[in-house]
């Protein structure tokens, strides 16, 4: 594991201090076509699961234009200034020459501005060399219409139907051990999730954006005791009420970034007091979606205004396509 201050963390939760391990082991990491990160430390492949950018630059140089940004345990990587982007906390992200994604530090970030010539909202100017700073998510206005899901099941074979419930769903229900409860899930697809908490007995309203998902839902799980709604998770029915419980999966991914906010006040508004989120969050350095990518840093900044967390954990035993990407959240809305 890597924290929130980039440096390497044991499973049992201990920093590790060893500086030539930790200047090997960062090396070692590199960045997957799956967006997982991965290192191959002395020949063995490791999942590498980091609470935010892999690269936390606590320092920064410059030598001959080059930006050089010093890590934990006293590693130097070249950065490429071409790649920077910044977020909408204002932090700037971007990749070092070996691909690997990193964010600054504030220390770094003041010490990167000193170094300019010139700068505004949409560009940095290093040495009189300008480079462009766009947004760290790039927005894909299509994830807002309802055809562009439609037709994608109506099309294609969409890549976060599993055919099967979440597989981490049925093993945290029965460590939770979940009271027959009113659970909502949005971005509910073809229902798999759904059907799940149906089955062991609550009360389930699944809502989706696409006409066609809920069609086909119907007809896989027709027969069991489910509402199905179609309607943009942002527009919801006013007659939808207040849920104990809200399952997010899938759809915090799906939808454009610069309405993540949004969704998680939308999860507050339909939870009734002490009600709970439950949640399975892809954790990757992706951009571009549909799915976005996302990283443990961003979503508790979003959270920790309105959730308490009572359950917040890197699953190990995902589906191969999904190893290394999956963290669980279980999280109590804070009453007021």
């Amino acid at each position: 594991k890597i924290d929130a201050e980039g440096y390497l963390v044991s499973d049992e939760g201990h920093r590790l201090t060893d500086a030539l391990f930790g200047q090997e082991f960062l090396s070692s990491i590199s960045l997957t076509e799956s967006f997982t990160l991965k290192s191959n430390y002395k020949n063995l492949d490791i999942f590498v699961e980091a609470f935010d950018q892999p690269y936390m630059i606590r320092h920064l140089e410059k030598s001959d234009s080059k930006l050089i940004g010093e890590l934990p345990y006293g590693l130097k990587v070249e950065l490429d200034s071409k790649s920077l982007c910044i977020d909408e906390w204002d932090r700037f992200h971007g990749l070092a020459t070996n691909g690997v994604p990193f964010v600054f530090s504030r220390a770094a970030q003041v010490e990167f501005f000193d170094f300019l010539t010139e700068f505004d909202d949409d560009s940095v100017q290093i040495d009189g060399i300008t480079y462009q700073t766009p947004n760290y998510y790039l927005d894909k206005e299509e994830v807002n219409r309802e055809k562009f899901w439609s037709d994608i099941y109506r099309e294609e074979e969409p890549g976060w139907d599993l055919k099967a419930p979440a597989s981490p769903l049925e093993s945290i229900m029965a460590q939770l051990k979940l009271a027959k409860q009113r659970v909502l899930v949005l971005g509910c697809g073809r229902g798999h999730d759904a059907a799940l908490f149906a089955k062991q007995g609550h009360i389930v309203t699944a809502v989706d954006f696409s006409g066609e998902a809920i069609a086909g839902a119907k007809e896989l799980y027709g027969n069991l005791n489910i509402e199905w709604v179609e309607a943009n998770v942002f527009e919801l029915p006013s007659t939808l009420g207040k849920f104990d419980l809200i399952f997010e999966h899938t759809c915090y991914c799906a939808v454009s970034p610069t309405r993540r906010s949004e969704l998680v006040r939308v999860w507050n508004k339909h939870l009734d007091e002490n009600g709970h989120l439950l949640g399975i969050f892809f954790t990757m350095s992706k951009r571009v979606g549909p799915p976005y990518g996302g990283s443990e840093w961003e979503l508790s900044k979003r959270l920790s205004p309105h959730f308490q967390n009572r359950y917040w954990t890197r699953w190990r035993h995902s589906l191969p396509r999904r190893q290394g990407k999956e963290l669980v959240v279980y999280a109590q809305k804070i009453t007021k």
